[in-house]
């Protein structure tokens, strides 16, 4: 089967500036599109950015100009610049996947274990 583990998380000051990574590994064929999602105690999970396979990105409004999404092919990995952070940006932050597995090549969606990623003060 695939994982994908993530890393980067913590605490910063507002204004301040993280990292997140995650990287897939495992029955691989090709991974698809890649993303990140955040859920917020007491709150709906949310869609935070995507990247497609060829690249094209898609963002939340309230983190596009602040959040980058990439990707490092050869790595199978997806990474999330966060920069000028907020306090309500806080929340558990989980990476997705759309795989192809090499059994059968068959398409399945995979989850990261989740990092929390606390702004305050």
């Amino acid at each position: 089967q695939v994982q994908l583990v993530e890393s980067g998380g913590g605490l910063v000051q507002p204004g301040g500036s993280l990292r997140l990574s995650c990287a897939a590994s495992g029955s691989i064929f090709r991974v698809n599109a890649m993303g990140w999602y955040r859920q917020a105690p007491g709150k709906q999970r949310e869609l935070v950015a995507t990247i497609t396979s060829g690249g094209s990105t898609n963002y939340a409004d309230s983190v596009k100009g602040r959040l980058t999404i990439s990707r490092d092919y050869t790595k199978n990995t997806v990474y999330l610049q966060m920069n000028s952070l907020k306090p309500e940006d806080t929340a558990v932050y989980y990476c997705n996947a759309g795989v192809f597995i090499t059994v059968g090549l068959r398409e399945h969606v995979y989850w990261g274990q989740g990092t929390q990623v606390t702004v305050s003060s």
